[in-house]
């Protein structure tokens, strides 16, 4: 009669461990199968299918005592699981870090401390982990495997104290201790895993690599925004000798060349755009980039050329690469920053900027016709609601309005620069009080937006610019009036926003028609606000009045106050 196996017995034990380890080798397999794949829907099945299995195989793994013999296998699925959740979502999500704490508390079973809780939560987890393990040389390649993961997830929720002293504690045999995260990552050697080892999805090395990049490009970035412009040159160097992929090399190269235009070597910032340019198809950041360096350097054709550039590349819908079924590079960078010298915006935003810098440049003709497309582009499809500001950065659509009209002003289309006003004051018209009573709401200092009157006056400035264009004297002037008339509305704050150069410009203009009563009382107004203003106030115009009141600066303002004073017009 043949012998059988007691369920409970060591035997049993060991071919359990065998047939869970060949589980976890097929399911590794099968991820990676799943990673070749070109077929989206089969990928993402192969891969749920691998993670589902993980997961049950996990289960079984904790239903056994910790022991030695159990534990290298299952730290390796805990590592195999959390490596293919955080990829298939792209990001770690809150109970991940719970697997890493049942982990290390079943690390420390195996020395009877079943009931080990130390105070300072997982930071003291892995402190007492790391110290069995010294003890447990057969946990170490799975254990180093586990803190890499911990560190990717430290790094991405921004524990950089908890990830130094994680760090300090697994090269505190390798090197002396180091308060930086960048050499004590340098200098970590996870031990290699024998060649009869379960598989993995990723090993502790590659993890390393992973965390190295990443986190010598999160700190290479951050000193560049800061300005620490020689040490944020030494960290993206880093980063670009390290693990990394085309896509990301493309922001690295990028920000390379914002450090070397800063640093005041043009030259050298131009051959990193370049490489940038070649590396991929993201090609937003390096050319907004481009256009920085070209307008520091005053070669306005070539700015110009590389905003155009960008509206085109924006407007390509690209199809995303399949991510790796790894810990990539990306999966540990913040989220994109508006404020970042990276974000190149939408094609809305690259195209306002292409029509700003053409309208400011001299381009007229070229600016009408990019604000002519860009609100064509904001409006089709849905008439946008005009909001007061706060807006986004950038102008916000009443000024965009604005923009075109002085543009198409400019360029000699005074035609379409009043159809454009028209329309600007039809969609505002419900920010406007109605007409009767326009002057009681002026004597109790009250209006419906705060922002209408800046708008509202400004278009019928513009206008008026208009009708002197087509030489129509009397239009202008009722255009000129109306835009006095809200003027009179504006409190003080908004004088200092930039109104005060509009009643400049209107002062001249009711001189100029001999019109001396109107000039007499607008004189007296604006010499009352003047005593309000700070000394050295810093006098600045929007755009869409730059280009038509550019002309009065201060010195020709103080010159039309004094040849006024002097007139006798008082």
């Amino acid at each position: 009669m043949a012998h059988k196996t007691p369920p409970g017995s060591s035997a049993s034990h060991v071919s359990c461990l065998d047939l869970w380890r060949e589980k976890n080798d097929q399911l590794v397999r099968q991820a990676k199968v799943a990673q070749d794949s070109s077929l989206p829907l089969r990928r993402q099945q192969l891969a749920q299918d691998a993670l589902e299995g993980l997961k049950g195989l996990l289960c079984s793994l904790r239903g056994l005592p910790a022991t030695v013999s159990v534990l290298p296998l299952e730290l390796t699925v805990i590592c195999n699981f959390i490596t293919l959740r955080a990829s298939l979502a792209q990001g770690f999500a809150e109970e991940l870090a719970q697997d890493i704490q049942q982990g290390l508390e079943r690390v420390l079973e195996t020395q009877g401390q079943p009931e080990a809780r130390p105070e300072h939560g997982l930071r003291g987890l892995w402190d007492s982990a790391l110290r069995a393990s010294s003890l447990l040389p057969e946990l170490l390649p799975a254990l180093h495997h586990l803190a890499g993961l911990q560190a990717a997830l430290w790094l991405t929720t921004n524990r950089l104290g908890d990830l130094t002293l994680l760090l300090q504690t697994l090269t505190v045999s390798q090197s002396r201790a180091s308060e930086d995260v960048l050499p004590l990552l340098k200098t970590w050697r996870p031990p290699v895993e024998e060649s009869d080892a379960p598989l993995t999805l990723q090993d502790a090395r590659g993890l390393r690599d992973v965390l190295l990049t990443a986190f010598a490009y999160r700190q290479g970035l951050q000193e560049l925004i800061t300005g620490s412009l020689p040490k944020a040159l030494s960290s993206l160097h880093e980063a670009a000798s390290g693990l990394c992929p085309r896509s990301l090399l493309v922001q690295v190269y990028t920000a390379l060349g914002t450090c070397l235009r800063k640093m005041g070597s043009p030259q050298r910032a131009l051959l990193y755009l370049v490489a940038a340019l070649k590396e991929g198809s993201t090609w937003g950041p390096p050319l907004l980039e481009a256009s920085r360096l070209y307008q520091q350097l005053g070669n306005i054709a070539a700015e110009i050329e590389s905003l155009e550039l960008l509206v085109e590349a924006l407007s390509i819908t690209r199809i995303p690469e399949a991510r790796q079924l790894l810990i990539e590079v990306e999966l540990l960078l913040p989220r994109p920053d508006p404020a970042s010298p990276l974000h190149c915006g939408t094609q809305s935003q690259a195209k306002c900027l292409l029509a700003s810098r053409c309208l400011q440049t001299g381009r007229a003709a070229d600016a009408a016709e990019h604000y002519l497309d860009l609100l064509a582009l904001l409006l089709h499809g849905s008439e946008p609601k005009f909001s007061p500001p706060p807006c986004p950065p950038g102008p916000c659509m009443p000024e965009l309005f604005l923009e075109a009209a002085a543009a198409l002003i400019q360029a000699g289309r005074a035609q379409d620069a009043l159809t454009v006003c028209e329309e600007l004051l039809n969609r505002t018209s419900f920010l406007l009080p109605k007409r009767p009573r326009l002057w009681e709401d002026a004597r109790r200092r009250t209006k419906e937006s705060p922002h209408c009157s800046p708008w509202v006056s400004a278009t019928h400035l513009l206008q008026g610019q208009a009708w002197v264009q087509l030489g129509a004297q009397k239009e202008a002037i009722s255009e000129y009036s109306r835009c006095l008339e809200l003027l009179f509305q504006a409190t003080p704050k908004d004088e200092e926003q930039g109104n005060q150069d509009a009643s400049y410009h209107l002062l001249h203009t009711l001189r100029r028609l001999d019109r001396r009563d109107e000039a007499t009382a607008l004189w007296r107004r604006l010499e009352a606000q003047t005593e309000l203003l700070p000394e050295n106030t810093a006098w600045s115009l929007p755009l869409y009045l730059e280009t038509c009141l550019g002309w009065i600066r201060p010195p020709d303002r103080e010159t039309l106050r004094e040849e006024f004073q002097t007139s006798g017009d008082l």
